[in-house]
């Protein structure tokens, strides 16, 4: 295919990657950190693989080759990320700027298209050299041809800034807010509208967490309990690249830019990369009162195994124990790895949580961290916004109803469960709850947020919901739940 821009329509082909008569064929100037960029986003749509996971090794490979400086990372970085969040947007911008249906342009030219756009509208890099060095770019991954219609388009593009494109592209809030708000703050309309209803309020408050997503977040380490503390992290990466948590009294902040494997305390696993959000679920289980004894802790979804090391260090102070399981066996072994050097007495198995090896009723805590969308961490996932759809509900439904009995089964009476999802959507939080306790005797929710000492807007209860835009954390929601008989 070679694309053509809605100005050129009209133009003649142009054939292989031949000049014009008369002139040398000149190689195009091959720009590391933007192939590496352009790398990666294929990765992302090839293979659904996650930024986060593909962009590390390609940038320790660049390293390696000695292509690459911190400066050079930071900006590749950049181009990834900030494609992925602000797809929605530039794809509606670029839509207008061609003559045919987006989804006619090959994906390869729609992602060297929207790295380019994101250069001209979302970041400083001046115009000219935006527009060049995205035109190498497609010389070097599409050929001369496709090339020319990059160049085309991004010259159209560069005619407006961010703000007159949206105003342009988004159709206006008062005829249809959803898609206005999908459009300007480039997340999914069905995405929009299920965030909405789970916030609830009118349109700032939806703004605002829109807006969070687009946001990028900040590194936050963990002090694993019984092997180091915060403030011997602060000591460690010194004050100019770390700041104290602001609700968890484990956590700390990286400065922008701060490379956690560049420490000691975490190299050596006695801290590890865990939001903020997630550690305040752990923590809260760890802190609900029992009726009766606190020896024998469950962590029913441990993988990759954040919350099963915090877990793990605070019930060994307590002389507790904590059984953690996970079903995919690869999983496991991570959270082997992250409780490897706790001080007290664990068990890490493989096992499937809906048909649990273990006896019911014998534990006083369990945590069931289930498995769900993930739509309150598309500040670290911002693919993820693209990749799921309304039908994916449907799926984890039934599994998530599924572990959320089996952990009732699983605690003793008197004891606590604590039921998490990284997703704030009804249908994966209130909805599984209310649901599972209709049919199940013998338990009660409790209210959570005094577990969560400090902590501002956590609403009626009682459960919590905690939000990016408000508390700077992923949206981690908790209900806990006693078991009365």
């Amino acid at each position: 295919m070679n694309d053509q821009p809605a100005s050129s329509s009209n133009s003649p082909r142009t054939k292989g990657t031949q000049g014009k008569p008369g002139k040398p064929h000149r190689r195009p100037k091959k720009d590391p950190v933007r192939i590496l960029a352009f790398e990666a986003l294929r990765a992302v749509d090839e293979r659904d693989a996650y930024a986060n996971l593909v962009l590390p090794p390609l940038l320790r490979k660049a390293r390696a080759k000695g292509d690459f400086d911190n400066r050079d990372a930071a900006l590749a970085t950049e181009l990834v990320y900030g494609t992925l969040r602000r797809q929605g947007t530039y794809d509606a911008i670029v839509a207008a700027c061609i003559d045919r249906p987006l989804r006619e342009v090959d994906p390869p030219v729609l992602d060297v298209l929207n790295l380019g756009v994101h250069q001209l509208l979302g970041t400083r890099i001046p115009t000219h050299a935006a527009v060049s060095a995205s035109v190498e770019l497609a010389r070097v991954v599409l050929g001369d041809g496709r090339a020319k219609f990059v160049n085309a388009v991004l010259r159209k593009v560069s005619q407006h800034d961010l703000d007159a494109w949206v105003e342009r592209v988004a159709p206006p809030y008062d005829e249809d807010p959803e898609d206005h708000l999908a459009v300007v703050h480039s997340h999914p309309r069905w995405v929009v509208s299920a965030l909405w209803d789970s916030l609830g309020g009118g349109r700032a408050g939806i703004e605002d967490l829109l807006e969070a997503d687009n946001e990028r977040p900040e590194v936050t380490l963990v002090a694993r309990p019984g092997r180091t503390t915060a403030e011997a992290i602060l000591a460690e990466v010194g004050e100019e690249s770390g700041l104290p948590g602001r609700w968890s009294p484990y956590a700390v902040r990286l400065a922008e830019g701060g490379e956690p494997g560049s420490f000691d305390v975490v190299r050596s696993g006695r801290a590890g990369v865990q939001d903020e959000g997630s550690q305040l679920v752990a923590l809260a289980l760890a802190n609900a009162p029992l009726d009766g004894p606190d020896e024998k802790w469950l962590d029913g979804c441990a993988g990759p195994g954040g919350k099963a090391a915090m877990l793990a260090g605070l019930a060994s102070q307590r002389g507790a124990t904590l059984l953690a399981s996970e079903k995919q066996p690869h999983r496991a072994g991570l959270v082997a790895k992250a409780l490897d050097g706790n001080p007290g007495p664990y068990q890490v198995i493989a096992a499937d949580g809906t048909r649990p090896p273990w006896r019911p009723g014998v534990f006083d805590r369990v945590l069931m961290d289930v498995p769900c969308t993930g739509l309150g961490a598309l500040r670290r996932r911002p693919e993820a916004r693209w990749r799921r759809r309304p039908e994916d509900l449907d799926g984890f439904g039934p599994l998530q109803r599924s572990l959320l009995r089996t952990a009732l089964e699983s605690v003793r009476v008197g004891g606590v469960v604590g039921y998490a999802t990284c997703s704030p959507h009804l249908a994966e939080t209130r909805a599984v709850v209310d649901d599972v306790l209709k049919g199940f005797a013998g338990a009660e929710l409790i209210d959570a947020r005094p577990m969560l000492e400090g902590v501002p807007g956590l609403g009626e209860g009682p459960d919590v919901q905690l939000w990016p835009h408000l508390h700077g954390t992923d949206a981690m929601y908790l209900a806990l739940i006693r078991r009365t008989s």
